[in-house]
């Protein structure tokens, strides 16, 4: 089991024997994009397909053909605008689609927290529903199960850990539990609504009485939409020093989709995590 970020690059070396994936990636002429392929392909990950075309739309289209043609197992965003490769990703005729909603799948190490934390979704999903909430868990405890984890526990996170139909992100927390009770999320512990600090600390839910699988052994947070997750997140990062690795998920290969101010071992982390769920 993996059980930190720095374990990513050796288990990813594994995986490939050898024989690096062929990562297409869309728009490649941009520094940043190019300082963590090139450090990927000198690890022995991948091996880059650069797509330098100037129109946006042409690279991405390009890069998600190479995909569904069995030339590249990954794809990643270069300088073109996220929305427009996902534009090319969703595309009904042409597109990488699996019926799955896409999600980001996001892995952080937090210093002095005893495990890994897996959160979604920071980037993709703004008000999600209930039903792309489902999606989103799969997704993300799919990623887990990538690292080694063979039932991971889910914490469906609300600002309390009681039903009010008032704040409907804790309506929704307690439905993903009952659907996860009738199975329909495989081999995991899911439990919700649970706030923040229920989901992380055993002594919390120790002093205010709550009990579950989930209660102060989260390793999935199932955040209530984006904005809240986004804002968890660059918390960690910045005001913790966490680092982390992150992949979009739900498309028919997993998909590299790197913010320009990530430093540069977020960036391979994640080409990495990309690689290990390419063989999932």
């Amino acid at each position: 089991m993996i059980t930190s970020l720095e374990q990513l690059v050796p288990a990813a070396q594994r995986a490939v024997r050898g024989q690096p994936l062929v990562m297409a990636v869309a728009q490649a002429n941009d520094p940043h994009v190019e300082e963590a392929v090139a450090e990927a392909e000198r690890l022995g990950l991948v091996r880059a397909l650069r797509i330098t075309r100037e129109d946006p739309a042409e690279a991405a289209r390009e890069a998600v053909a190479a995909v569904r043609s069995g030339q590249a197992q990954l794809l990643m965003k270069g300088l073109l605008q996220t929305a427009e490769i996902l534009r090319a990703v969703l595309d009904r005729d042409t597109g990488l689609r699996t019926g799955r909603a896409l999600s980001h799948a996001c892995v952080v190490q937090v210093p002095g927290f005893p495990r890994l934390l897996h959160i979604s979704d920071i980037a993709l999903n703004i008000r999600p529903d209930l039903a792309r909430k489902a999606d989103i868990l799969r997704n993300q405890v799919a990623v887990a199960r990538v690292l080694g984890l063979a039932r991971p526990k889910v914490a469906v996170i609300a600002a309390l850990e009681k039903v009010n139909p008032d704040m409907p992100a804790t309506v929704d927390a307690r439905a993903l539990q009952e659907m996860a009770e009738r199975g329909e999320f495989g081999d995991c512990d899911v439990q919700g609504p649970l706030a923040l600090d229920l989901a992380l600390s055993p002594e919390a839910g120790a002093v205010k009485g709550v009990t579950g699988p989930v209660v102060g052994q989260a390793d999935v947070l199932i955040m209530p939409d984006l904005e809240t997750g986004n804002v968890l997140y660059k918390a960690l990062i910045h005001l913790a020093g966490a680092s982390s690795a992150g992949i979009v998920v739900g498309a028919r290969c997993p998909i590299v989709l790197l913010s320009r101010s990530d430093p540069a071992p977020f960036k391979v982390n994640s080409i990495a995590l990309a690689v290990l769920a390419a063989f999932a």
